[in-house]
């Protein structure tokens, strides 16, 4: 089995990308603390969205559908993975009365991407809304926090999977309803075993298009709350990615501080190529926008010189480099990632 494993890192620049619950009128963003120090992140659940509403506009959406209200609010997808890219990519569960139930773990796999360098505060903006007021009456007064920082986090896409969904299986492991798997049948799905299980499976055809999908879109990613105030690019300005079986990421840590910044670490790359060679499938994938980290790029370039010269690593910029690996996905180069050798 094949999954593309990494790091994605956003550049936030004075932004306020994810927010948390506001506080005595202050806009807070998302944050943790480790020890006095504070990280602000953007929540997994955060940057899904933003990669599901940046996909082609022609790539239809599974309709969502809203019941209840109260605590007793449910919210839920078609569950219709064999019709709708996002139900196949990000999973769904449906738990209807009287039948209906279904769930998907998800496929495409994201981290918090948590800012890299720890900070002591965040800043606080003050503003006032006056325009309109008569004269000598008090401004309505409001705050919120923003920062500026590199943020990352890691990646996991189970290729194998997608556009392959289980039919049988203990509690909610089942994929699709008994309906929907005869109506995907029917539709051209194939009828396999998968992982100890009885499953149905899209054409490669379509598995290799909705893969080449998501690695376009992760390189245009749009999005983010307060763009009215703090608009800033919410692409990744870096994307590492390599395919290797079984699932472990060992590119966890090429990104750390280094006297006070953020550092990208060649030596980790390289350490960890060479531990995980025998479990790597094909050259590491090295997505990075000219001027993210400063002169960085060119430094590494240098430090890789070998190993980009062998083929190990290729190293451009994020949309080119994954259009050309969405390419040759979709043109049948990497046909052997789509197979689970435990099938």
């Amino acid at each position: 089995m094949t999954f593309l494993v990494g790091k994605v890192a956003l550049d936030v620049d004075a932004g306020a990308p994810n927010n948390g619950r506001g506080d005595d009128n202050v806009g807070v963003v998302k944050k943790l603390r480790v020890g006095r120090d504070i990280h602000p992140y953007v929540s997994a659940q955060a940057f899904r969205r933003w990669v599901r509403d940046s996909m082609p506009a022609a790539e239809e959406r599974s309709v969502v559908t809203r019941k209840g209200s109260g605590v007793k609010q449910q919210a839920y997808t078609e569950g219709r993975p064999d019709r709708y890219l996002d139900d196949d990519l990000f999973g769904y569960m449906v738990a209807v009365k009287g039948g209906g139930t279904c769930q998907r773990d998800t496929v495409f796999a994201t981290g918090t991407l948590v800012a890299v360098v720890p900070q002591q505060s965040v800043t606080r903006d003050f503003g006032t809304m006056s325009r309109g007021f008569d004269a000598g009456e008090n401004p309505v007064i409001h705050e919120h926090e923003l920062y500026s920082a590199e943020l990352a986090g890691d990646v996991l896409l189970d290729l194998p999977r997608i556009g392959t969904f289980e039919t049988d299986g203990s509690g909610l492991r089942i994929a699709l309803t008994a309906d929907a798997a005869k109506e995907a049948a029917s539709a051209g799905a194939e009828r396999i075993s998968f992982r100890g299980f009885s499953a149905l499976r899209l054409p490669l055809a379509e598995r290799r298009r909705r893969a080449a999908v998501l690695l376009r879109t992760l390189t245009a990613v749009r999005g983010g709350a307060k763009q009215a105030l703090h608009y800033g690019d919410r692409t990744p300005a870096l994307m590492l990615l390599g395919a290797l079986r079984g699932g472990v990421n060992p590119f966890t840590r090429v990104l750390a501080v280094r006297d006070g910044r953020t550092s990208f670490n060649a030596a980790v790359l390289r350490e960890e190529i060479a531990a995980w060679r025998d479990e790597l499938e094909g050259p590491v994938h090295l997505g990075w926008s000219p001027g993210f980290l400063g002169s960085q790029r060119e430094t590494v370039l240098v430090d890789l010189a070998g190993e980009i010269a062998d083929g190990t690593v290729r190293l451009d910029h994020p949309r080119v480099l994954f259009g050309r690996l969405a390419d040759e996905i979709e043109n049948g180069v990497h046909d052997a990632w789509f197979e689970d050798l435990k099938a």
